[in-house]
Protein backbone atom coordinates (compact mmCIF):
# COMPACT_ATOMS: atom_id res chain seq x y z
CA UNK A 1 0.00 0.00 0.00
CA UNK A 2 2.72 2.41 1.04
CA UNK A 3 4.86 1.45 -1.95
CA UNK A 4 2.03 2.06 -4.38
CA UNK A 5 1.48 5.52 -2.89
CA UNK A 6 5.18 6.31 -3.21
CA UNK A 7 5.18 5.02 -6.78
CA UNK A 8 2.09 7.05 -7.70
CA UNK A 9 3.59 10.22 -6.19
CA UNK A 10 6.85 9.51 -8.03
CA UNK A 11 4.93 9.12 -11.30
CA UNK A 12 3.11 12.40 -10.59
CA UNK A 13 6.41 14.20 -9.95
CA UNK A 14 7.87 12.79 -13.17
CA UNK A 15 4.79 13.85 -15.14
CA UNK A 16 5.00 17.37 -13.72
CA UNK A 17 8.72 17.65 -14.45
CA UNK A 18 8.24 16.38 -18.01
CA UNK A 19 5.44 18.92 -18.55
CA UNK A 20 7.74 21.63 -17.22
CA UNK A 21 10.51 20.50 -19.56
CA UNK A 22 8.13 20.54 -22.54
CA UNK A 23 6.91 24.03 -21.67
CA UNK A 24 10.56 25.14 -21.30
CA UNK A 25 11.17 23.87 -24.83
CA UNK A 26 8.18 25.80 -26.18
CA UNK A 27 9.31 28.90 -24.32
CA UNK A 28 12.78 28.66 -25.89
CA UNK A 29 11.21 28.37 -29.34
CA UNK A 30 9.19 31.54 -28.73
CA UNK A 31 12.29 33.37 -27.44
CA UNK A 32 14.17 32.33 -30.58
CA UNK A 33 11.38 33.61 -32.82
CA UNK A 34 11.30 36.93 -30.95
CA UNK A 35 15.07 37.38 -31.22
CA UNK A 36 14.98 36.50 -34.92
CA UNK A 37 12.16 38.97 -35.55
CA UNK A 38 13.91 41.73 -33.56
CA UNK A 39 17.15 41.27 -35.51
CA UNK A 40 15.21 41.33 -38.80
CA UNK A 41 13.65 44.66 -37.84
CA UNK A 42 17.03 46.03 -36.71
CA UNK A 43 18.57 45.05 -40.05
CA UNK A 44 15.73 46.71 -41.95
CA UNK A 45 16.12 49.89 -39.90
CA UNK A 46 19.88 50.03 -40.52
CA UNK A 47 19.36 49.39 -44.23
CA UNK A 48 16.70 52.11 -44.42
CA UNK A 49 18.93 54.58 -42.55
CA UNK A 50 21.86 53.92 -44.90
CA UNK A 51 19.55 54.30 -47.92
CA UNK A 52 18.40 57.70 -46.66
CA UNK A 53 22.00 58.71 -45.93
CA UNK A 54 23.04 57.73 -49.46
CA UNK A 55 20.14 59.69 -50.93
CA UNK A 56 21.06 62.75 -48.86
CA UNK A 57 24.70 62.60 -50.00
CA UNK A 58 23.56 62.10 -53.59
CA UNK A 59 21.23 65.14 -53.43
CA UNK A 60 23.93 67.27 -51.79
CA UNK A 61 26.41 66.41 -54.54
CA UNK A 62 23.74 67.12 -57.18
CA UNK A 63 23.14 70.56 -55.68
CA UNK A 64 26.89 71.20 -55.53
CA UNK A 65 27.18 70.20 -59.19
CA UNK A 66 24.28 72.47 -60.12
CA UNK A 67 25.87 75.41 -58.29
CA UNK A 68 29.20 74.85 -60.06
CA UNK A 69 27.37 74.44 -63.37
CA UNK A 70 25.41 77.69 -62.89
CA UNK A 71 28.56 79.57 -61.90
CA UNK A 72 30.39 78.32 -65.00
CA UNK A 73 27.33 79.11 -67.16
CA UNK A 74 27.38 82.71 -65.94
CA UNK A 75 31.12 82.92 -66.63
CA UNK A 76 30.50 81.40 -70.06
CA UNK A 77 27.75 83.96 -70.86
CA UNK A 78 30.01 86.80 -69.78
CA UNK A 79 32.82 85.43 -71.95
CA UNK A 80 30.40 85.09 -74.88
CA UNK A 81 29.21 88.70 -74.40
CA UNK A 82 32.82 89.84 -74.63
CA UNK A 83 33.30 87.85 -77.82
CA UNK A 84 35.42 85.05 -76.34
CA UNK A 85 33.48 82.17 -77.91
CA UNK A 86 36.14 79.48 -77.42
CA UNK A 87 36.47 80.36 -73.73
CA UNK A 88 32.67 80.24 -73.38
CA UNK A 89 32.52 76.78 -74.97
CA UNK A 90 35.38 75.57 -72.78
CA UNK A 91 33.59 76.80 -69.63
CA UNK A 92 30.39 75.04 -70.73
CA UNK A 93 32.24 71.75 -71.24
CA UNK A 94 34.04 72.14 -67.92
CA UNK A 95 30.71 72.66 -66.12
CA UNK A 96 29.20 69.62 -67.79
CA UNK A 97 32.23 67.48 -66.91
CA UNK A 98 32.23 68.56 -63.26
CA UNK A 99 28.50 68.02 -62.96
CA UNK A 100 28.73 64.55 -64.50
CA UNK A 101 31.64 63.64 -62.20
CA UNK A 102 29.70 64.74 -59.11
CA UNK A 103 26.62 62.82 -60.29
CA UNK A 104 28.68 59.66 -60.73
CA UNK A 105 30.32 60.18 -57.34
CA UNK A 106 26.93 60.59 -55.66
CA UNK A 107 25.60 57.48 -57.38
CA UNK A 108 28.68 55.49 -56.31
CA UNK A 109 28.33 56.58 -52.68
CA UNK A 110 24.59 55.84 -52.75
CA UNK A 111 25.21 52.41 -54.28
CA UNK A 112 27.96 51.61 -51.76
CA UNK A 113 25.72 52.55 -48.83
CA UNK A 114 22.87 50.48 -50.28
CA UNK A 115 25.13 47.43 -50.56
CA UNK A 116 26.44 48.02 -47.04
CA UNK A 117 22.89 48.19 -45.69
CA UNK A 118 21.95 44.98 -47.49
CA UNK A 119 25.06 43.23 -46.13
CA UNK A 120 24.29 44.31 -42.56
CA UNK A 121 20.66 43.24 -42.99
CA UNK A 122 21.69 39.80 -44.31
CA UNK A 123 24.23 39.39 -41.49
CA UNK A 124 21.60 40.20 -38.86
CA UNK A 125 19.13 37.83 -40.55
CA UNK A 126 21.69 35.03 -40.42
CA UNK A 127 22.47 35.84 -36.77
CA UNK A 128 18.76 35.73 -35.92
CA UNK A 129 18.34 32.44 -37.75
CA UNK A 130 21.34 30.96 -35.92
CA UNK A 131 19.98 32.02 -32.53
CA UNK A 132 16.53 30.72 -33.47
CA UNK A 133 17.94 27.34 -34.58
CA UNK A 134 20.03 27.05 -31.42
CA UNK A 135 17.02 27.77 -29.22
CA UNK A 136 14.89 25.37 -31.28
CA UNK A 137 17.47 22.63 -30.70
CA UNK A 138 17.47 23.38 -26.98
CA UNK A 139 13.67 23.33 -26.99
CA UNK A 140 13.62 19.98 -28.81
CA UNK A 141 16.15 18.66 -26.30
CA UNK A 142 13.95 19.77 -23.39
CA UNK A 143 10.86 18.18 -24.94
CA UNK A 144 12.79 14.96 -25.69
CA UNK A 145 14.00 14.79 -22.09
CA UNK A 146 10.41 15.28 -20.96
CA UNK A 147 9.26 12.36 -23.15
CA UNK A 148 12.06 10.14 -21.81
CA UNK A 149 11.09 10.97 -18.25
CA UNK A 150 7.46 10.12 -18.98
CA UNK A 151 8.44 6.70 -20.35
CA UNK A 152 10.35 5.86 -17.18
Amino acid sequence: MKTSRILSSLVAVLALSSAAMASAGDRLDRVGDRVDHRLDRKGDRIEHRLDRRGDRIDRRLDRKGDRIDRRLDRASRRAAERGHDRAAARLDRKGDRLNARLDRRGDRIDHRLDRRGERIDRRLDRKGDRIDRRLDRRGRHHRQQARLRQRR
